[in-house]
């Protein structure tokens, strides 16, 4: 038998059982099997298989950035935490504000209103690059379009509080003309003459990437690191160095990451261990934001009512996904065993489940 043939089943426990057969082989597994943390190549797998059934069976990511509603909450949660990483003291719901309705709630300084808009702006950019067709293969990104960003993000912030040292050829957008102390981890970017030819590399570098490649996170990782080191502009290299990243993921099929504040110290960590030649915890980093926006955001926004999915793509406040897993546990929600071996629901499903909860009698 070619494929996979799936049904559901109750046994005398109410626990709910999947008979799977792929391929001639039968298996027949519990979903409340306990389950450890997965190696790094079988996360890296997990996502390269999942991303390529998003474009299979649902046309890739377009349709998903184009979801307004989607789109301004990804837009709002990156600009926040990607410039509270920085040091921007905005909370999310100030943020949503300014870029949903164009207020300026609470009292701080303009500077960090206009870090906020600039970085929006140039993520809805980025955002709007998302390619149709053959998303394997394709050029990524300029040079040009590395400055662009910048320039997108960092005018607004340039016109209420410019650089105190940039010179008049330092603006947004132009390569910096002054060399940068070694940081405190010892990393030491290049002299600034050197700069032009080290990101026209950074570049190349970038476009080789295959995202088909079994170590694509942490490919994805090296030359993350790559353009902090070389660290282009007097200021902005870390908010520009994240807009470029989801640049090329949006590029190359690949939901766009989103860095949270809370990760911070986590961030900068494998920042520097992948700045020293071992790529591999940013790497993991960068595969799970992507695996969370990627349910969290994308699939939903996606599926129609009869496609399974994992848990994770249905989960929400009242119901996450430890809820929906034990419903299918005790047969309370139908479920199958997707073609990757993890338990799948459908949007149709979890509705009618949401329904009977409060059904007399029901417990769910």
């Amino acid at each position: 038998m070619f494929g996979s043939v799936h049904w559901w089943l109750t046994n005398t426990n109410e626990s709910v059982w999947f008979y799977s057969m792929e391929l001639n082989r039968t298996t027949i597994v519990s979903p409340s099997a306990p389950r450890g943390r997965p190696s790094r190549q079988a996360l890296y797998a997990r996502l390269e298989a999942e991303v390529v059934a998003l474009h299979e069976r649902f046309g890739g990511l377009p349709a998903y950035l184009d979801a307004r509603a989607i789109r301004r909450a990804l837009r709002a949660e990156e600009a926040h935490h990607s410039t509270a990483i920085e040091g921007n003291t905005l909370v999310l719901k100030q943020v949503e504000a300014l870029l949903n309705e164009g207020r300026a709630v609470g009292n701080k300084e303009i500077k960090e209103y206009a870090e906020v808009r600039g970085y929006a702006d140039a993520a809805e950019w980025a955002y709007g690059q998302a390619r149709e067709g053959d998303w394997a293969h394709s050029a990524t990104i300029s040079l040009t379009e590395v400055r662009h960003i910048h320039q997108i993000a960092m005018t607004p912030v340039w016109q209420v509080d410019p650089h105190p040292d940039a010179g008049p050829d330092e603006g947004p957008g132009d390569f910096r003309r002054h060399d940068i102390r070694p940081f405190p981890d010892g990393m030491t970017p290049p002299p600034w003459p050197d700069v032009p030819a080290q990101l026209a590399t950074w570049v190349d570098e970038v476009n080789a990437l295959d995202p088909r490649a079994p170590t694509f996170p942490e490919d994805l990782a090296r030359v993350h690191a790559g353009f902090e080191r070389v660290h282009p502009f007097i200021d902005g290299n870390g908010r520009t160095g994240r807009l470029a990243l989801n640049l090329v993921l949006v590029r190359l099929g690949y939901p766009p990451v989103i860095v949270y504040k809370r990760q911070r110290d986590q961030y900068l960590r494998a920042l520097r261990r992948a700045d020293a030649g071992d790529p591999g915890a940013l790497g993991e980093m960068l595969a799970r934001a992507m695996l969370a926006n990627l349910h969290r955001l994308v699939l939903p926004s996606v599926a129609e009512a009869d496609r399974t999915l994992p848990f994770s793509a249905f989960a929400s406040e009242d119901l996450n996904e430890n809820a929906l897993r034990a419903a299918a546990t005790r047969g309370r929600l139908a479920a199958v065993r997707g073609p990757d071996g993890r338990w799948q629901t459908s949007r149709a499903w979890v509705e009618e489940y949401r329904a009977s909860r409060y059904v007399r009698g029901a417990r769910g």
